[in-house]
């Protein structure tokens, strides 16, 4: 595995590259705004997600935490792919987990040619300051019509004020 920091938006501090031992995964961590993404490649699909706490959404007080997160998805390989399913697993820091699937994202059932990219914008409740997702998408080789499973890497969901 290969992390790699970076912070993004450009605005914000460079950090540092470090090698690690797994291939495929990237870390893009932003010390002045909390934002991290994480991203990997499976197969031949990058997927890159961003996530966002959302403070005018989120009352502490009745434990409601809002969350958003932006996922970039870039078709690597050298065929056209189409998302057909979802799958995520939701992990709050209470010990509760939960289980979506659905068709598409957002809605849509994006066709991706080879190269070409799809980003979209989705959001997670929680009951306490931290959690995580980690999930599948469900996509067809639309040149043999194979269905695959590609892995969307593990992301945390974390409150600015606990980072600290």
């Amino acid at each position: 595995m290969r992390f790699k920091y970076r912070c993004t938006p450009p605005h914000f501090i460079s950090l540092f590259n470090k090698k690690l031992a797994a291939p495929a995964v990237f870390l893009y961590l932003s010390v002045a705004n909390k934002i991290v993404m994480v991203s990997k490649v499976s197969e031949g699909i990058e997927i890159s997600v961003e996530t966002f706490y959302q403070p005018d959404y989120s009352n502490p007080l009745q434990s409601e935490f809002m969350f958003a997160y932006r996922i970039s998805i870039e078709n690597k390989n050298s065929f056209p792919v189409k998302l057909h399913r979802r799958h995520w697993q939701i992990f709050d820091s209470n010990g509760q987990n939960r289980e979506v699937d659905g068709e598409g994202v957002v809605g849509v059932q994006p066709t991706l040619n080879p190269g070409e990219k799809y980003q979209y914008v989705s959001g997670c409740n929680l009951r306490t300051e931290m959690g995580r997702m980690i999930g599948t998408y469900q996509m067809e080789n639309l040149s043999t019509k194979k269905i695959f499973e590609v892995a969307i890497p593990s992301f945390e969901m974390v409150v600015p004020f606990k980072n600290n």
